[in-house]
């Protein structure tokens, strides 16, 4: 595996990942920084929660087709350890964007986009996991902690799941959390709030 296959792949995650479309989406539309409004997130969730379902959808979609961007180019350099790859470096550009002083998102989103484009089957589980929390605490945290948790335990539960993809699913769990963790202290205290989207 050439080296610089493997920094061009990281590179390019990432600068794809820096790309924000929950502050380019708000700003564009509404005038606005959602970093300074509801949870202060630069996340689907947020521009939902802030601006309404309409505007949380454009964004999901801006993220998943950066997300299959960067996959399609890791691909493209290295195989599937270039997917895995730029996977990775594109959840840490979307939580620490280059471009927006390195203050983004909390990578479900992209989390939520790789695992559709690496195995729809995972995204499936992921997506039950989420909604089957939610339909108990409607807490948006713990569904996104709760999936995150699940995402190496449901590759692991498929069967055919190459070690590069397996090391991926525990990265994402593993930043989620870390990202998610000021809502796990809420969450503890019980001061963590219900989510209630904008009509």
């Amino acid at each position: 595996m050439e080296i610089w296959r493997i920094c061009l792949t990281a590179a390019a995650g990432y600068l794809l990942g820096s790309i924000s479309v929950a502050i380019l989406v708000c700003r564009g539309l509404y005038g606005a920084d959602v970093r300074e409004r509801g949870s202060g997130n630069a996340g689907a969730t947020n521009v939902a929660r802030v601006f309404g379902m309409n505007a949380g959808v454009i964004t999901f979609a801006g993220d998943l087709l950066k997300t299959a961007a960067a996959l399609l180019l890791g691909a493209w350099l290295l195989g599937e350890p270039g997917k895995c790859i730029a996977a990775c470096a594109c959840l840490v550009g979307h939580c620490w964007p280059l471009f927006f002083g390195f203050r983004g998102g909390k990578g479900v989103t992209v989390s939520a986009a790789v695992a559709l484009l690496l195995d729809p089957r995972l995204f499936l589980i992921l997506v039950a996991v989420f909604f089957l929390v939610f339909y108990f605490v409607r807490t948006v945290s713990i569904c996104s902690i709760s999936a995150a948790l699940a995402y190496p335990l449901a590759m692991l539960l498929l069967g055919d799941t190459s070690l590069p993809m397996l090391l991926t699913g525990v990265f994402v769990a593993v930043m989620v959390c870390f990202l998610h963790r000021g809502n796990i202290k809420r969450i503890l205290n019980g001061t963590e709030p219900k989510f209630k989207a904008k009509k």
